[in-house]
């Protein structure tokens, strides 16, 4: 959450077990992801509103460039690593954004986590079934 020597402002977003890092910097609206365009990366149409929604409630729109590295986890954990990353880097270059951002819940890390499995069982909660005789 800082500018770089290059003048762009970096965010750091988390999500299940996906790290998104995103750098912002003021131009005519280019969004990647991974070296791709956000419409290449991952066609579906949910995952982009996802990934983009702070820029939306920033309003600002076609006005930032927008590079983002991305592993681990899946389609959604990505997206909502993406926003939780965008929304840091939108606070870091504008921080009166942050409480438009945070009424609208895009600065909190979503804390929930795949659960473990536990020993003596098939999975989290699952039991072997249970025979009496």
């Amino acid at each position: 959450m800082m500018m770089d020597e290059g003048g762009e402002f970096l965010g750091t977003g988390r999500r299940k077990t996906a790290v998104a890092r995103a750098r912002l910097s003021r131009g005519t609206g280019k969004v990647s992801v991974n070296g791709k365009a956000v419409s290449d990366y991952c066609g579906d149409t949910e995952f982009s509103r996802v990934a983009l929604a702070p820029v939306g409630v920033a309003e600002m729109e076609g006005m930032l460039n927008i590079r983002v590295r991305v592993e681990g986890g899946g389609v959604m954990g990505q997206a909502g690593a993406i926003s939780h990353a965008i929304s840091r880097a939108l606070v870091a270059m504008e921080p009166e954004m942050r409480p438009g951002l945070k009424r609208a819940m895009m600065l909190r890390r979503d804390p929930r986590m795949k659960e473990r499995k536990k020993a003596g069982q098939p999975g989290a909660r699952k039991r072997f079934q249970f025979s009496k005789r």
